[in-house]
């Protein structure tokens, strides 16, 4: 049978809750029999004691003293519940009994079998009943047994189980009914859920759960979802991003490419003619493959913030590799490069988005700097951080346009630097590193005066 999980959840607390309904009910209804079955027999060893005192053994005949003023008192009192006393010998006979049994007599049963108490009956009527053994000079004479009826105790215990019995099965339909309605309730926040997930596509993923007003399981649960949609719609922002950069940035080679390769095949042309178209044309793919690997390396930054390679290094040594790197520009420019390391501790830093952040930076600072300048590269620790200032004296940023500088294919008066390559990738790629290893980039520039990163590294001495 398939339940909607509302009726799941009433079914199991019903379930629970009979159970421990049925345990209570239980043991009051077995508290009440015993305490009942207690009185009883209290109320017998009090009649047996009291009659033990009214007996006389003469022989081997044993008989009550005051019969006929017991007979009497009978007579003159209605007994509700009447106390029957009866005398036998060691072999069952009866001796003697109380005026009220008349002809009945009380059956006697093994007392090693049976107990001291136990329930009998007596013409058809129950009836809860005592052995006592009568002694003289420590040998057993006989036995008085002492009765009283069970019927009206039997009779509050059936109805008391008929209660229960009818209370128990009233409350569960009821409980049935209101576990239903308040799980009703209790799921509305699943339903808003399945609801707003529901609604929830590639082209509307802005739209977020509401969270609920109590902090508990199904608050985490929304929070939970609104995450997931959160990371959803960055990663399909960051897909629609590389499309976006990808098709704005090849657009313009490729048509320059076909551009080219058109002009080239309409006439023959001298062998020189074709050297340098093939050679533009070569210089135009070489630029689109250093694009594309950026873009990948862009959309591989976005899409984690592990870092791919735990590998430490030195950040002195990592500097003079990214220097030797780019030794033929800073020979072609007649640059001074200065390394100044004003720490005494180890500088590690982490390998792969180290060395992505300063070659970037680096690359900048040779590009943009003009003839027999210099570059400055300082190191130096404060607190648990390393900070790296890379200090050139280029062509500088204008203000305006510093907060744009890690946008992709931002380009700082790109017009007016055509002769510099670029792509307007290289600080994107710094920026999604540095977050990758939670290091700081902070710029500071002037026009025609030169531009100072300092690039702030988590200590891992």
């Amino acid at each position: 049978m398939k339940l909607s999980f509302q009726n799941r959840i009433a079914l199991h607390y019903m379930i629970a809750t009979a159970v421990i309904m049925a345990i209570i009910f239980g043991v009051v209804f077995f508290v009440v029999q015993e305490t009942m079955y207690q009185n009883l027999d209290n109320s017998l060893n009090f009649e047996a004691s009291k009659h033990s005192g009214e007996i006389k053994i003469i022989g081997d005949a044993i008989q009550f003293i005051n019969k006929a003023e017991w007979e009497e008192v009978e007579h003159k009192e209605i007994q509700m519940n009447p106390i029957f006393i009866q005398i036998i010998d060691i072999n069952g006979s009866v001796m003697d009994k109380s005026p009220n049994l008349k002809r009945d007599v009380l059956p006697f049963k093994d007392i090693n079998e049976y107990g001291t108490h136990f329930n009998t009956n007596l013409k058809d009527q129950a009836i809860r009943q005592i052995q006592k053994p009568i002694e003289s000079n420590g040998v057993t004479k006989g036995y008085m047994l002492a009765a009283i009826t069970l019927e009206p105790s039997l009779m509050v215990l059936f109805k008391l189980r008929n209660t229960l019995i009818i209370s128990y099965l009233t409350m569960l339909c009821g409980l049935y009914f209101v576990s239903r309605y308040l799980a009703g309730r209790s799921i509305i926040p699943v339903k808003n859920i399945t609801q707003t997930t529901n609604r929830i596509t590639k082209n509307n993923l802005n739209e977020r759960v509401e969270l609920p007003v109590y902090k508990d399981e199904l608050y985490d649960l929304s929070s939970g979802i609104n995450q997931l949609l959160q990371r959803i719609e960055n990663a399909i922002e960051r897909e629609r991003q590389f499309t976006s950069d990808a098709s704005h940035e090849l657009r313009t080679p490729l048509a320059s490419l076909r551009g080219t390769l058109e002009v080239l095949i309409r006439k023959p042309r001298d062998v020189n003619e074709y050297e340098n178209k093939i050679k533009y044309s070569l210089s135009e793919i070489d630029r689109m493959t250093k694009t594309t690997e950026q873009l990948l390396l862009l959309a591989r930054l976005d899409s984690t913030n592990t870092i791919l390679n735990n590998t430490l290094i030195s950040l002195p040594t990592l500097i003079n590799e990214i220097l030797v790197r780019y030794d033929k520009d800073i020979l072609s420019k007649n640059l001074k490069v200065e390394l100044q390391v004003e720490t005494e501790e180890k500088t590690l830093v982490p390998k792969y988005h180290a060395n992505l952040i300063l070659d970037n930076i680096i690359n900048n600072a040779i590009k943009y700097s003009t003839q027999n300048k210099s570059i400055l590269i300082q190191l130096m620790s404060i607190d648990k951080s390393i900070l790296c200032k890379i200090k050139d004296e280029g062509i500088g940023i204008k203000n305006e346009d510093i907060p744009n500088v890690f946008n992709h294919f931002f380009r700082s008066e790109a017009l007016e630097h055509k002769h510099i390559s670029g792509n307007g990738l290289g600080l994107s790629i710094a920026l999604k590193s540095a977050e990758a290893i939670k290091a700081i980039i902070n710029i500071e520039s002037k026009p025609n005066k030169g531009t100072t990163f300092t690039i702030n590294f988590l200590s891992k001495s």
